[in-house]
């Protein structure tokens, strides 16, 4: 099975124009969709990860935002359109060494999210840091190209390489329903701010690993992202992040789950919570 190459680059898809006052639009296309590959593009909504990326993106142009994003929150409100959205910033109140902002992004008479982010500048202190991985060095596992039953459109951005397999569909014990992976973007930029939080959100729910085939499908409802360091261009030149995720819990029609992601030498770099509405099996929609 083949698939066409995608149309908007990631830079293109992460550029913001400006409008009026702060406000930034961005133009939403189906190469970024959730559906799966099976199914057509645009049966599906835009990527979350990338929506929130785009919210960074437009608090910090917006509102000339310069300290290191400390914490994202995201409230999936509608899935957006595959059509021009609106992010609209505001200071909530800024600091010299924390600012908070918010960012409301929607399309006309459809509401799409709201995300609120805390920016702070690192000083002296204490350092304690129990996160330590203990993962299989990348070049020591093969690209791994998702099942195009169950990859969603926008994966073709990602260059996946899975320690232990995909185990998707049932490969993992309901004792460790944990998903351990590196990750990068396939233009190999160096890793930043936004690429972190494109990749955060950039692979099927761990709890897939548990539950058996068909998978239940879900849409993410909030999100949150704590950073923990800066990223700079040194921290992977080549773009690699090692990324775990683990299912906290599927009980009533939601799932809970947690992600980390560390930079290439170990240090950690994110912490990622996300809450998910499940929905019952879905038969693909004719083309």
């Amino acid at each position: 099975m083949t698939f066409p190459m995608p149309r908007q680059t990631l830079d293109q898809a992460l550029t913001l124009t400006p409008g009026d006052g702060p406000d930034r639009t961005a133009d939403l296309t189906a190469d970024f969709s959730n559906a799966p590959l099976a199914w057509p593009a645009d049966k599906g909504a835009p990527f979350g990860g990338l929506m929130a990326a785009l919210a960074v993106r437009a608090m910090r142009e917006g509102l000339d935002i310069q300290p290191p994003l400390m914490t994202l929150t995201v409230q999936y409100l509608a899935a957006a359109r595959f059509a021009p959205v609106t992010f609209s910033p505001t200071l909530e109140r800024g600091g010299r060494s924390v600012a908070y902002a918010s960012v409301r992004a929607g399309q006309p008479g459809r509401p799409a999210l709201t995300a609120l982010g805390t920016f702070g500048t690192l000083g002296h202190g204490p350092e304690i840091r129990p996160l330590t991985p203990s993962p299989t060095p990348f070049e020591d596992l093969d690209p791994t190209p998702v099942d195009p039953q169950l990859a969603p459109w926008f994966t073709r951005y990602i260059e996946h390489r899975f320690d232990g397999g995909a185990k998707i569909g049932g490969g993992s014990p309901l004792s460790d329903p944990t998903l351990r992976l590196w990750m990068r973007t396939i233009d190999h930029r160096p890793l930043d701010e936004l690429s972190l939080c494109f990749l955060l959100d950039g692979i099927f729910p761990s709890y897939m690993t548990v539950l058996p085939a068909p998978p239940v499908p879900s849409a993410s409802v909030d999100l949150r992202y704590d950073l923990i360091e800066p990223v700079t261009p040194d921290t992977s030149p080549e773009g690699w992040a090692i990324f775990q995720f683990r299912t906290r819990d599927v009980s009533g029609g939601w799932a809970l789950d947690d992600g980390m992601a560390f930079a290439p030498d170990g240090r950690p770099l994110a912490l990622a919570r996300q809450r998910r509405k499940l929905f019952g099996p879905r038969r693909p929609a004719e083309a």
